[in-house]
């Protein structure tokens, strides 16, 4: 039987079901590192392990997997307006954007070759802004963000490895928000950095324990994972407005849906969870 937990960040109240992912009998999730909610409530989930994408109805069960030979390790995952999901082949030194088919439609980086302060030393996550133009954080060997027009051509970059402002630590994952700020996870720093879309550092938010990963919702409020392990949600400006406990060992990644529900990559164990929203605190 499946257990409900019952949590709240101050502002809503949620049901938590841990296993809300459910695979065929006998079957086992490898590590889990990201997942998205696609408009139609399904919830894209990858692994680093074969098959490396998973998708789920929105009751939870498992629709269809697939794989490809260019994922040998993923680690973030993003959509964009159409719909197209892009993914970090982490290990691999890639941003791969993939059709519904699976087919591989944009491809960032060479396949297996590691590149020093250039596209890519180990990215870590994606971004996709409004326009399509594409940020990502590079991310365990590098310690820069990258700027790509919608058709994979780099604008910009920034970043080095450190602790000052405009410097990083890690930096793990990455959300552009609908005013054009790039709000960069600086996870061994234990802060977020905010960027203009030009690389213009614009402030410092602290207070975090190692983020992981940033999702905001139409409304305009943002919902950051940490290693404490909590969910934080944060208004527009970086100022907590509430805090819930997450579950497992830390929740690497998280998404929302047009319903106010959260769902939750978590590791150790690995699975995913749901925050069904079920009223105000």
């Amino acid at each position: 039987m499946t257990r409900i937990l019952m949590t709240t960040d101050g502002v809503v109240r949620y049901a938590v079901e841990r296993d809300w992912a459910k695979l065929p009998a006998g079957a086992e999730f490898g590590p889990i590192s990201q997942l998205a909610v696609r408009r139609d409530g399904r919830v894209v989930v990858v692994q680093r392990s074969a098959p490396a994408v998973l998708v789920f109805a929105p009751d939870g069960r498992l629709e269809t997997s697939w794989h490809h030979p260019q994922l040998p390790s993923v680690h973030g995952v993003a959509l964009d307006a159409d719909g197209n999901l892009f993914i970090t082949s982490f290990d691999a030194h890639q941003v791969l954007r993939f059709d519904a088919q699976g087919g591989i439609t944009l491809e960032l980086g060479r396949f297996d070759h590691p590149s020093w302060g250039a596209p890519f030393n180990h990215p870590t996550d994606i971004a996709v802004a409004s326009d399509g133009e594409i940020y990502v954080t590079d991310g365990y060997g590098n310690a820069r963000v990258h700027r790509f027009t919608p058709d994979g051509a780099l604008i910009a970059s920034w970043g080095a490895p450190g602790a000052a402002p405009g410097e990083f630590a890690c930096p793990h994952g990455i959300w552009v928000t609908a005013d054009d700020r790039v709000l960069v996870l600086d996870r061994d720093n234990s802060r977020i950095q905010v960027f203009g879309r030009g690389g213009d550092l614009l402030a410092v938010w602290t207070g975090f324990t190692k983020p992981m990963d940033i999702w905001g919702s139409a409304g305009g409020d943002l919902f950051v994972s940490d290693q404490t392990p909590r969910i934080v949600r944060l208004d527009g400006n970086g100022r907590v407005k509430g805090a819930m406990r997450a579950f497992s060992v830390y929740p690497h990644g998280l998404w929302g849906d047009g319903e106010g529900n959260l769902f939750v990559a978590e590791q150790l164990p690995s699975g995913i969870a749901k925050y069904r929203m079920i009223g105000p605190a």
